[in-house]
């Protein structure tokens, strides 16, 4: 097979997507072959905000039914692959939606979302975010693990804390994930993930989705798609090839404004970070590139079976192993 006739043969799953919402989007998901995304639809918002944009989320994808379907189990992943159209799963990035309700769980659950962050950056009723001095799990998070272990829903632990993120690994009963992060082996960052963290989700039967962000990649702003699978190579050589995925956290059509909101703990108050320039590396600047990382993969020396496994066949295992269908 050629690169490209690989890449269309393949499961692509994007495992992070915090874009802008439009059908511009999600015609440039079908231009990348993405097979199934998951697609933020909670950061600091609480329960009606989050609920609010599932309705319009909804709304958005059955206005473009030609180009995408809703992902509810792995059997849905499939559908969209034979139908040629990108599944859509929703994901929150803080469990602060969740207020202090675990019963919101299972309605979240019904709604469609799938892959549940802990924090985002600070600390909420759950535990601690990257961002902050860690105080771990909280008994009221322990609840909320269980309660998501039970009704299905992925924990995912990128934007938390080390020791948070301990103890969700060793609470959980069903794999957990980082679905998009980086090697701090390659560049200190807060956000990055040290060799033992990887080694230590992986051990306990987690799953890592690396992102290729360039504030985190170690060549930054001037990173390639090269540069992104030499991170994707690194990880993949402590958690093994079958733990490993992408979650690029494709911030595609945002403003600045956008930007400031992420960056400011709840959305409007102290400042947490800078970002400075966004732009994702060269050779896939866009969703529609997504071809250019399968060839990149197949460059660097990865096997067919190797890529494939990457490019969203662990992914599919995995939340199989988590949402039960």
């Amino acid at each position: 097979m050629t690169p490209r006739e690989l890449h269309d043969d393949a499961i692509v799953i994007d495992g992070l997507i915090i874009a802008k919402w439009n059908r511009e989007l999600f015609e440039d998901m079908r231009r990348g072959g993405l097979t199934a995304a998951n697609c933020t639809v909670s950061v600091w918002e609480g329960f009606q905000a989050t609920v609010d944009n599932i309705v319009k989320s909804n709304a958005l994808m059955a206005e473009c039914s030609d180009l995408v379907r809703p992902v509810r189990t792995t059997a849905d992943i499939t559908r969209a692959k034979e139908e040629g159209k990108t599944g859509i799963l929703y994901g929150f990035q803080n469990a602060h939606a969740f207020e202090d309700q675990i019963g919101y769980v299972e309605v979240f659950k019904q709604l469609g979302v799938g892959i549940v962050q802990m924090c985002y950056n600070t600390q909420n009723l759950v535990g601690t975010g990257c961002y902050e001095r860690d105080g771990g799990l909280s008994g009221f998070g322990r609840e909320i693990v269980a309660e998501m272990n039970r009704v299905g829903i992925m924990c995912d632990l990128s934007h938390v804390g080390e020791k948070t993120s301990t103890e969700v690994i060793e609470a959980s009963t069903k794999p957990v994930c980082y679905s998009h992060c980086l090697p701090s082996g390659l560049k200190e960052h807060p956000r990055n993930k040290s060799d033992a963290e990887l080694k230590f989700i992986a051990d306990h039967g987690g799953f890592v989705g690396v992102t290729m962000f360039t504030p985190f990649l170690r060549a930054g702003v001037d990173a390639t798609v090269d540069d992104y699978v030499e991170a994707i190579e690194y990880v993949m050589n402590i958690v093994g090839e079958d733990a490993i995925g992408i979650g690029t956290d494709f911030t595609q059509g945002h403003d600045q404004n956008f930007f400031e909101w992420l960056t400011h703990d709840k959305g409007y108050a102290r400042r947490l970070t800078r970002f400075g320039k966004i732009i994702n590396p060269e050779g896939i600047r866009t969703i529609g590139e997504f071809p250019n990382l399968t060839e990149a993969l197949l460059r660097r020396g990865f096997s067919e079976s190797q890529v494939r496994k990457i490019m969203g066949e662990n992914w599919v295992r995995v939340l199989k192993d988590v949402w039960g269908d």
